[in-house]
């Protein structure tokens, strides 16, 4: 005989391992300081990337107007203004992502416990 409540509960986590489950699963496998380092550290290498291609962009932009006041430009003061710009630009992007970890494995965490609640559930039907 089949069981309504086991056959509509074993749905359901199937439906959760298929869906949202693919995305918070692997988040809930890592400590939480684990996971918002990674994820820091994943911002910090496409947030420089990023940065340094925007620069790279502005300069080809503007690459006439730079080679005719090259020779004229202070060059460390130039170096100094580019540094403190990536250092900002670098804190706010890294706090933003701070934020977004820590609400993403909030989430995981608390959607995991009832996937394994519901996980509890089934497992008392085979007992």
């Amino acid at each position: 005989m089949v069981n309504k409540e086991k056959v509509i509960l074993m749905t359901k986590l199937a439906a959760y391992e298929q869906g949202e489950g693919r995305k918070v699963i692997p988040i809930a496998n890592y400590f939480r300081s684990d996971y918002i380092g990674l994820q820091l550290l994943r911002s910090f290498v496409a947030g420089t990337i990023a940065f340094f291609a925007i620069v790279a962009i502005l300069i080809f932009y503007n690459f006439e107007k730079i080679m005719q006041d090259v020779y004229n430009t202070d060059m460390l003061a130039f170096a100094k203004k580019i540094g403190i710009i990536y250092g900002i630009c670098m804190v706010i992007y890294l706090v933003i992502s701070y934020i977004l970890a820590v609400y993403r494995y909030g989430k995981a965490k608390s959607s995991i416990k009832t996937y394994y609640a519901n996980l509890k559930k089934l497992n008392k039907f085979y007992e």
